[in-house]
């Protein structure tokens, strides 16, 4: 394929993942008069961008947002951790099932999240994790484990093993070689998994809204049930509130995404 076709089939497949994003912001700045006598992908007759706050105020965006927001800052790097520390061990430490053990990893991927639903909600209500912030992460983590050792893995084989010698020469025990080598020479992989899991954890819908029963400690992929009604749906406020939502996604995304393609690379390449 010459350059130019290879821009142009990027160029529309830019476009096409863009339409949707453009129409959610037009039937947000509607009012409801005007989103049902025209068709969703017209224009807006007249700006309605109070919608933006009656959708923050009304349907208590600021109560989800804060709610995701610290489910996020606590499990992506914990989750990051445990990965590291067990793709790590798969790596640098030799000892004779560690083959098997990230084959067993792996087996974690293909289980169906639909699966452990029923031995999920006995387990939680036998520990009392039902609606608490400790029992929706633990089960965020659980379920991240596999990918992440799976993309960790991958770029901790790329490191030459002659720099786990020197360090071991400078003194380094296993976590001096960890803490030194390994983790700063792996930013592009943790970067990717930090866009990753966030994203993954900040858009989950249903094992939030199985296991967080409180109003008050909603997500804000359950939060944005609120716009919906018995018999009705507001749906100029409800996109309003979905973009309002994915604003903390572009700033994540935004900020490593430098090291994303080299993080993939090296992975792949593991």
């Amino acid at each position: 394929m010459s350059g130019a076709i290879r821009y142009v089939v990027l160029i529309v497949l830019s476009v096409l993942f863009v339409i949707p994003l453009v129409f959610i912001a037009f039937t947000a700045v509607k009012s409801n008069a005007d989103l049902m006598n025209h068709p969703f992908y017209t224009l807006p007759k007249q700006l309605h961008w109070d919608n933006f706050l009656k959708a923050w105020k009304q349907g208590r965006m600021d109560m989800y947002m804060k709610n995701t927001v610290l489910i996020s800052v606590i499990k992506v790097p914990l989750g990051i951790l445990i990965e590291a520390l067990a793709a790590f061990a798969l790596t640098r430490l030799h000892f004779k099932w560690s083959e098997p053990l990230f084959t067993l990893f792996l087996v974690g991927m293909m289980i169906p999240m639909q699966a452990t639903l029923v031995p999920l909600n006995i387990l939680l209500n036998k520990t009392h994790l039902v609606s608490t912030y400790p029992g929706i992460i633990l089960i965020y983590i659980g379920f991240g484990i596999p990918f992440g050792i799976l993309i960790l893995r991958g770029f901790f084989r790329t490191i030459p093993k002659e720099l786990d010698e020197a360090a071991l020469i400078d003194g380094c025990g296993d976590i001096g070689k960890f803490l030194r080598v390994i983790i700063p020479l792996s930013m592009p992989a943790i970067a990717t998994l930090v866009i990753f899991d966030f994203m993954a954890t900040w858009n989950e819908f249903l094992l939030a809204q199985i296991f967080i029963t409180k109003d008050t400690m909603k997500t804000i992929t359950t939060g944005l049930m609120a716009f919906r009604g018995q018999f009705t749906t507001d749906y100029t406020l409800l996109n309003a509130a979905v973009l309002i939502s994915i604003v903390p996604i572009f700033i994540v995304y935004l900020t490593f995404q430098k090291y994303f393609v080299n993080g993939m690379a090296g992975s792949v390449k593991g």
